[in-house]
């Protein structure tokens, strides 16, 4: 089962959905502002990958996070922050066979999905 996670006006998420509707690629969507992220999602996935690939740096909302929180990055904060505002992580979040694949790469994308 191939699930992709993220938010529906991602301009990488919309993307993403687009490459895999053409190539004809069944899919499950995650909106994250719609279905949520709980606890044991972001557990799953931060087990699958790192906080320092995940998280989004570049974001509107990270620049926008207190320099308390910004400056003592433990994963602990980090867990707190990304559940309470997902928009913190990277997008889009593909898991396959079991492994996270973080934002879209064309190649990556073609290679995973060889038929």
């Amino acid at each position: 089962m191939t699930t992709l996670y993220g938010i529906k006006n991602c301009d990488t998420v919309k993307k993403t959905q687009k490459w895999l509707n053409e190539q004809g690629i069944d899919y499950t969507f995650h909106d994250f502002k719609v279905q949520g992220l709980s606890n044991e999602l972001l557990t799953s996935m931060v087990e699958k990958s790192t906080w320092e690939l995940m998280l989004n740096k570049r974001s509107t909302t990270y620049r926008n996070l207190p320099e308390d929180i910004k400056n003592n990055l433990t994963a602990e904060i980090m867990f707190s922050a990304v559940i309470e505002q997902p928009t913190l992580l990277k997008r889009p979040l593909l898991l396959l066979n079991d492994d996270l694949h973080i934002g879209f790469k064309l190649n990556h994308y073609q290679e995973l999905f060889q038929k």
